[in-house]
């Protein structure tokens, strides 16, 4: 027993000279070794809160609660051939049946216009609105622009409508959340999530289109529906997704709200849309066609040529110039700029950056109606012959068919987009000017007064056709 109690007095003493050792020496040493308080590092509390933002999942029920009620199921009974039968054909009849298209629609006001796709009410014999409360109106169609899918119709309620305020799509930033507000099936309203993947998107390869593309889930019956930020401002029309399948893998793509607001306004104004143009030919500037014109490479639209007449030209615009930004707008592609200006209408001033010699310029452009550059002759749409064109086939006169509707001339001459129409009546055609002169000369009756025409065909082989 004593032996037993000795050895627990050795180790409590031998541990309270350890205490003591460490006490004594160690802890005063770490003192000496501490930064002083004045330049110890710490996190900012700005810092802080951010990480601490980040760890919270975002919050989207006020951007829903203001936007479910705004979206709408649209449908669409429109009137289609029929499959032909044997008696049918012996009768003469044209069998018909009435086929049924849905989609969505954002209310804008309150008095009740709603924006959808084009491509939703295409066609329509009757169109009828659903709200998310279930009630159902027969829609107006007030007007439609099919180059960017928008479409506006008209509801009348009793009551002031539940609407979605606009947002501002050009302010929208790659990975900002945002949530897709549609009304398939008549369901009522459906609320998916995701972030904005990218901007100014283009599905067509011609640089036509500048689409909002997101990851948010839509699906066949979302078209028109509202894209909205966390805010619950609309920034974008859905219109259409990637997919081999026909159901969302992961890609859909939205007009931007700044897009058709203009074109609402545009509709409810003057009826129809008011395109303005800035009057240059280009493309995306890459380092592929840098190094072939010998430049460095840098972000921005290269100027292939500038239009003859147009507010380009008119404010010193030149071939080589390279298009930085559009008054705050930085223009990294063509989708870019064509999405920008499709914002703007006729007579609109833009601030157009470029860069030239190395040196950046600014200029003030006034957007032209894109009528001054062409006109229509004989169901065919014909503009100034291109620089380019003019040095392909070495013709320094002649009008391009932009697009035609002729088919008597395809039919039987072949003259369609892209034909070059150098003379008429043994005039010589030098530029759209002349053609507006032959039109009023020849007045209504021009059809009958046209009795030869010259013509350079897509092969560069010149012809002429005698009209009898």
């Amino acid at each position: 027993m004593k032996k037993i109690l000795s050895l627990v007095l050795v180790s409590a003493l031998g541990g309270i000279m350890a205490i003591g050792a460490y006490k004594l020496f160690l802890e005063n040493d770490n003192k000496v070794m501490v930064t002083p308080t004045e330049t110890t590092a710490f996190l900012p509390t700005n810092n802080l809160s951010g990480i601490n933002n980040i760890l919270e999942a975002p919050d989207f029920t006020i951007a829903a609660e203001n936007t479910v009620h705004a979206v709408v199921h649209v449908k669409n009974v429109s009137i289609s051939s029929g499959q032909m039968t044997f008696e049918d054909l012996f009768f003469g009849r044209s069998p018909q049946r009435a086929q049924l298209g849905t989609g969505s629609g954002v209310i804008i006001n309150a008095d009740g216009y709603i924006i959808t796709n084009n491509h939703v009410i295409n066609n329509a014999h009757k169109l009828s609105v659903t709200l998310n409360n279930n009630e159902t109106y027969d829609a107006e169609i007030i007007g439609t622009d099919p180059k960017t899918d928008i479409a506006l119709l008209k509801i009348d309620a009793e009551e002031d409508l539940p609407y979605v305020t606009f947002g501002d799509s050009d302010n929208a930033k790659v990975g900002e959340w945002v949530l897709a507000v549609g009304n398939p099936f008549n369901l009522t309203s459906t609320v998916t999530a995701g972030i904005i993947s990218a901007k100014s998107r283009d599905l067509t390869g011609r640089s036509a289109q500048s689409f909002i593309q997101t990851d948010a889930a839509v699906n066949p019956g979302n078209s028109g529906g509202a894209l909205v930020n966390t805010n619950g401002e609309l920034i974008g029309i859905n219109t259409a997704i990637t997919s081999q399948t026909g159901s969302y893998i992961g890609y859909s793509f939205a007009v931007p709200s700044n897009i058709a607001r203009k074109v609402v306004e545009d509709i409810m104004e003057y009826g129809n849309v008011q395109n303005g143009v800035l009057g240059i030919k280009g493309g995306t500037f890459s380092s592929e066609a840098a190094e072939e014109i010998g430049v460095d490479y840098t972000k921005g639209v290269y100027v292939a040529e500038v239009i003859k007449n147009s507010g380009a030209e008119k404010a010193g615009l030149l071939k080589g110039d390279i298009i930085k930004r559009l008054d705050n707008i930085e223009i990294s592609k063509f989708e870019d700029l064509s999405g920008y200006i499709k914002t703007k209408r006729p007579n609109d001033k833009v601030n157009v950056e470029i860069l030239r010699d190395g040196k950046l310029k600014e200029f003030r452009v006034m957007l032209t109606n894109p009528e001054v550059f062409s006109v229509n002759f004989m169901s065919m749409e014909l503009q100034d012959l291109p620089n380019s064109l003019k040095d392909k086939f070495n013709i320094d006169y002649g009008v391009m068919v932009k697009s035609s509707q002729n088919k008597w001339l395809y039919s039987n001459l072949g003259i369609t987009d892209g034909y070059i129409i150098t003379g008429i009546n043994d005039i010589k055609i030098e530029s759209i000017e002349d053609i507006s002169t032959l039109k009023q000369s020849y007045g209504d009756d021009i059809l009958d007064k046209i009795k030869k025409m010259e013509y350079i065909n897509l092969r560069g082989e010149r012809k002429e056709v005698i009209f009898r």
